[in-house]
């Protein structure tokens, strides 16, 4: 279980998005909340990453699925991008209106320190218990996103400015023991996110290669992000967030490997009734 500076403890987390940006799910996922299949109050939830100005990425909601595409059942790649109206819409017009009794961390993407602090700066006051730092975007323009000491820049500028325990949200393509290392003392935990397409398929041709590849993410990636877990549990101190659950076993796999919370992500885009119902059951069955 992971603490955020005494202030909140989660086992269970719902990865940046999977439950759109107030943690109530997308429209197609509101009839499960409706009926109890999904219930958003079992998880600490990150919301869809959020950027200092709207950023139109490559969603579009006349036809949502051109960007995200099923792998045999067994995960999704999509390049979504960080399609989002804008860290001021968020606070002006979602943020107010989030159910009291969902936990929820932030998580944003800044191009540099200056956008950073005054990101920060604007989330001061609000009901969050975390940031996520999204240090790793397969679908974000920046060039600068698997750059060591960028990451360690902005890392290390977060922590002198935010009121918030942090969460930073590394890739299997980053130097990410050197990079967890480093960050001892500066963030409360570690996420793992996506893994872009040419890491895992080469210059096998992606479903979404008009969008630059994607991100892949759920079963099949988990041989590179279970490794992540287990070399990070095994040369840091910080806790890290597992990833790429798709059965229930894989709960307790991931615990064996050195996680201290897991993050359900992609699993909610096929069976968005399953994370509700693995958590539950872990709570009967554990407590």
């Amino acid at each position: 279980m992971i603490t955020l500076s005494n202030r909140h403890s989660f086992q269970f987390m719902v990865a940046s998005g999977a439950l759109s940006f107030d943690g109530r799910g997308w429209p197609w996922e509101w009839p499960l909340r409706w009926c109890g299949l999904l219930d958003p109050s079992l998880f600490t939830i990150v919301t869809k990453t959020l950027t200092r100005l709207p950023r139109p990425g490559n969603l579009r909601w006349s036809h949502p699925w051109s960007v995200v595409k099923k792998i045999d059942g067994e995960g999704a790649i999509n390049s979504i991008g960080l399609t989002n109206k804008g860290i001021d819409w968020w606070c002006q017009k979602v943020a107010p209106s989030i159910p009291a009794n969902y936990k929820i961390i932030a998580s944003i993407e800044a191009k540099d320190r200056k956008e950073l602090v005054e990101m920060i700066r604007l989330l001061e006051g609000k009901k969050i218990l975390g940031l996520e730092l999204n240090l790793s975007c397969p679908n974000s323009p920046s060039g600068r996103g698997s750059d060591t000491s960028h990451i360690l820049e902005l890392c290390r500028e977060a922590k002198k400015h935010s009121p918030y325990p942090l969460i930073a949200k590394l890739s299997f393509t980053h130097d990410y023991v050197r990079i967890a290392k480093e960050l001892e003392g500066v963030v409360e935990a570690i996420a793992i996110n996506s893994i872009p397409w040419k890491a895992i398929f080469g210059e096998k041709q992606s479903p979404l290669a008009r969008y630059g590849g994607g991100g892949v993410s759920g079963k099949v990636v988990q041989p590179f992000t279970w490794k992540m877990v287990d070399e990070l549990s095994k040369s840091t101190k910080i806790p890290v967030i597992g990833p790429s659950v798709w059965e229930y076993d894989d709960i307790q796999i991931l615990f064996d490997k050195g996680a201290q919370a897991i993050g359900f992500g992609s699993i909610f885009l096929s069976y968005p009734w399953r994370p509700t119902l693995y958590v539950k059951r872990w709570l009967k069955n554990k407590p």
